[in-house]
Protein backbone atom coordinates (compact mmCIF):
# COMPACT_ATOMS: atom_id res chain seq x y z
CA UNK A 1 0.00 0.00 0.00
CA UNK A 2 1.36 3.66 -1.43
CA UNK A 3 -0.33 5.69 1.77
CA UNK A 4 -1.51 9.02 -0.10
CA UNK A 5 -2.20 11.07 2.48
CA UNK A 6 -0.27 11.13 6.15
CA UNK A 7 -3.07 9.36 7.89
CA UNK A 8 -2.26 6.31 5.38
CA UNK A 9 1.56 6.67 6.40
CA UNK A 10 0.38 7.10 10.13
CA UNK A 11 -1.72 4.26 10.18
CA UNK A 12 1.12 2.28 7.84
CA UNK A 13 4.03 3.33 10.50
CA UNK A 14 1.97 2.25 13.72
CA UNK A 15 1.06 -1.17 11.91
CA UNK A 16 4.56 -1.76 11.18
CA UNK A 17 5.88 -0.69 14.57
CA UNK A 18 3.37 -2.92 16.35
CA UNK A 19 4.26 -5.76 14.38
CA UNK A 20 8.09 -5.47 15.10
CA UNK A 21 8.13 -4.56 18.71
CA UNK A 22 5.92 -7.83 18.52
CA UNK A 23 8.53 -9.71 16.55
CA UNK A 24 11.47 -8.38 18.36
CA UNK A 25 10.41 -9.01 21.95
CA UNK A 26 11.22 -12.61 22.66
CA UNK A 27 14.31 -12.22 22.07
CA UNK A 28 14.64 -9.17 24.42
CA UNK A 29 13.02 -11.59 27.13
CA UNK A 30 15.64 -14.00 26.41
CA UNK A 31 18.60 -11.68 26.78
CA UNK A 32 17.20 -10.46 29.97
CA UNK A 33 16.67 -13.29 31.18
CA UNK A 34 19.91 -14.44 30.16
CA UNK A 35 21.46 -10.93 31.86
CA UNK A 36 19.43 -11.82 35.36
CA UNK A 37 20.31 -15.66 35.34
CA UNK A 38 24.76 -14.42 35.06
CA UNK A 39 25.54 -15.40 38.61
CA UNK A 40 29.11 -13.61 38.05
CA UNK A 41 27.40 -9.81 37.37
CA UNK A 42 26.76 -7.90 40.01
CA UNK A 43 23.20 -6.20 40.28
CA UNK A 44 24.64 -3.24 38.99
CA UNK A 45 26.18 -4.93 36.40
CA UNK A 46 23.03 -6.81 35.58
CA UNK A 47 20.90 -3.48 35.31
CA UNK A 48 23.65 -1.92 33.06
CA UNK A 49 23.71 -5.07 30.90
CA UNK A 50 19.71 -4.81 30.96
CA UNK A 51 19.67 -1.09 29.80
CA UNK A 52 22.30 -1.74 26.77
CA UNK A 53 19.67 -4.60 25.87
CA UNK A 54 16.96 -2.23 26.08
CA UNK A 55 18.52 0.41 23.94
CA UNK A 56 19.85 -2.44 21.07
CA UNK A 57 16.31 -3.31 21.02
CA UNK A 58 15.08 0.11 20.35
CA UNK A 59 17.52 1.12 17.54
CA UNK A 60 16.69 -2.82 16.29
CA UNK A 61 12.93 -1.99 16.25
CA UNK A 62 13.42 1.66 14.17
CA UNK A 63 15.71 -0.01 11.91
CA UNK A 64 13.05 -2.35 10.83
CA UNK A 65 10.23 -0.12 11.09
CA UNK A 66 11.98 2.15 8.67
CA UNK A 67 13.06 -0.67 6.34
CA UNK A 68 9.91 -2.15 6.58
CA UNK A 69 8.07 1.03 5.50
CA UNK A 70 9.55 1.90 2.96
CA UNK A 71 10.02 -1.46 1.42
CA UNK A 72 6.18 -1.21 1.52
CA UNK A 73 6.20 2.38 -0.28
CA UNK A 74 8.72 1.72 -2.60
CA UNK A 75 7.41 -1.45 -3.67
CA UNK A 76 10.69 -3.67 -2.44
CA UNK A 77 10.66 -7.35 -2.12
CA UNK A 78 12.80 -9.72 0.36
Amino acid sequence: MVPTKKEDLRKLVTQTTMEIYEELTPQLIQLINETNQNPSLTEAQRQDEISLHMMGYVKSCTNEIMIEVLAEILGLED
